[in-house]
C-alpha cells in the first residue's frame, strides 16, 4: 500500500471532517479512497465509451402523464439487453419512482438513461454507473462482472 500526503486549508479540512462523520467512515484515508475511486470511475466513462457497466437509473415520474407510463415500459423493452430488473413503487396518488437495474456498453447505458429522462413527464433523474471488466469463465455459459476498482 502507497501513502502519501495532502495539505488542506483549514476550512477545507474542517467541511471534510464533517463530510467524514455524516457518512460514517472510520478515518480520513477511508473517505479518500472513496472520492478517488469515483472521479476515476468518472474519468474511465469519459475516456472509453465502449467500457462495459452496471448502472441504476432512478426517476419520478407523474404516472397521469398521458401515455408515460407506457412509454416508459416501451423503451424498456426496446433495450431488453439493458435492462436487467425495474422496480416501482408509488409516492403518493400522482407520482411514482421507478429504479432501473442496467448492464452494458457505457455509452448505450448513457443513451438509454437521457431517452428516460427525456421523457416528457419524468422528473429527477439520476444515473449511478460504475464501470466493469467483462469476464468470460470457459468453463461457463454466462459472463462474469467485476468492480473496476
Amino acid at each position: 500500500m502507497e501513502r502519501f500526503t495532502i495539505s488542506l486549508d483549514d476550512q477545507l479540512a474542517h467541511e471534510f471532517d464533517a463530510l467524514i462523520e455524516s457518512r460514517g467512515y472510520s478515518n480520513r484515508s477511508e473517505a479518500v479512497r472513496d472520492i478517488l475511486r469515483a472521479h476515476l470511475d468518472r474519468f474511465r466513462e469519459g475516456a472509453d465509451e465502449n467500457a462495459h457497466c452496471v448502472a441504476n437509473l432512478s426517476y419520478v415520474y407523474n404516472h397521469h402523464e398521458r401515455d408515460l407510463a407506457e412509454r416508459l415500459t416501451s423503451l424498456q423493452h426496446d433495450h431488453h439487453d439493458l435492462t436487467i430488473s425495474t422496480m416501482h413503487a408509488h409516492l403518493d396518488h400522482d407520482h411514482c419512482i421507478e429504479s432501473v437495474m442496467l448492464k452494458g456498453r457505457s455509452r448505450d447505458v448513457r443513451r438509454f438513461a437521457d431517452a428516460i429522462s427525456a421523457e416528457r413527464g419524468v422528473r429527477h433523474g439520476q444515473l449511478n454507473l460504475v464501470t466493469v471488466e467483462v469476464e468470460h469463465p470457459s468453463s461457463q455459459v454466462h459472463s462474469h462482472l467485476r468492480p473496476n476498482h
